[in-house]
């Protein structure tokens, strides 16, 4: 299970590498540089493999065996999976897409003089201390712009928050005992939770739709840059995760159980994140093209991920 974190956050960093290269290609405007990045790097890990995997699950003589079985362990995965993928939203995400969006201070140009390079051959102690103390302001002050540029309180968002409090239920065997099981001291809050949660899909479900809708009105974003987005996405990005997971298996770091490879595969064949069109809400750029962007990708999604996971389960099993 070790591997499912560093999967997760392999699918981030290699998504964001192949945004900056569409990025370099297309030369889209600087304000959607975040949002492109964003959308090749954060994969939406809740909602679309919560309705795959158990969908596969359910099919009789499928490649992961007993029913029953495959849907406690691909809900597990999944559920790991999403908790994971929240955290590095709300963490590495939110913050590269405040960096990009930023804008660039252009430094003020310095008029050459002759005199102003007159520097002594033998540089005096005064001098030194002074250079020594130089470099230390200057290393504080690139750690304060930088404390400034990521901002830290978007690591206690409501979704990650909610991912570290499973996270720790769910390693910690006492409160676990406690809290999750048919006979648990505290199962109300479990089925409190469960309640909720099944109502989550169909939400999302409508969120999608209405972000979706948002997109087929005409916006200034280029085609150049939608075809680049969907072909790192959906082509770049799944062979990529074939390479690292075929790897990784080669290399004896995963176990050979199908069920557990294919939900790391599907991690980098689902389609972009809909917490991106939070994000750029809160910074109040980029929402249409967010829109427009979504919209190409989820509808392409149903092909995506009908090709994908088909031959994926070809592969693990």
């Amino acid at each position: 299970m070790w591997f499912m974190p560093v999967n997760v956050l392999l699918t981030f960093i290699i998504g964001s590498f192949l945004g900056w290269i569409v990025i370099v290609i297309t030369k889209p405007p600087p304000h959607l540089r975040g949002l492109i990045v964003g959308c090749c790097a954060a994969g939406n890990l809740g909602n679309m493999p919560l309705i795959i995997v158990p969908a596969i699950c359910k099919e009789r003589g499928g490649p992961f065996g007993d029913p029953e079985n495959c849907q406690k362990y691909g809900m597990g995965y999944v559920a790991l999976s999403m908790a994971m993928g929240s955290v590095y939203i709300w963490t590495y995400v939110y913050n590269l897409m405040r960096v990009l969006n930023s804008p660039v201070e252009t430094q003020p140009s310095i008029e050459s003089d002759y005199d102003t390079y007159k520097v002594p051959l033998i540089p005096s102690k005064e001098e030194e201390d002074n250079q020594k103390v130089g470099r230390w302001d200057k290393v504080k002050r690139r750690i304060v712009s930088l404390s400034e540029k990521v901002n830290l309180s978007t690591i206690f968002a409501p979704s990650t928050i909610a991912a570290m409090i499973a996270l720790v239920v769910g390693l910690i065997t006492p409160l676990r005992k406690l809290i999750i099981g048919n006979g648990a001291p505290l199962g109300v809050l479990q089925d409190s939770v469960t309640l909720v949660g099944d109502g989550a899909i169909p939400a999302m479900t409508l969120i999608i739709g209405g972000n979706l809708l948002k997109g087929m009105r005409s916006s200034g974003m280029k085609k150049s840059t939608i075809i680049g987005v969907l072909v790192a996405r959906y082509i770049l990005l799944p062979i990529s995760g074939v390479l690292i997971v075929r790897g990784a298996y080669k290399l004896d770091l995963i176990t050979s159980e199908p069920l557990y490879q294919f939900v790391l595969l599907i991690q980098y064949a689902v389609p972009p994140a809909m917490n991106l069109g939070t994000i750029t809400q809160l910074f109040g750029a980029g929402e249409s093209e967010c829109s427009v962007i979504m919209l190409w990708t989820y509808a392409l999604a149903s092909v995506s991920l009908t090709a994908w996971p088909t031959f994926f389960m070809w592969l693990v099993a």
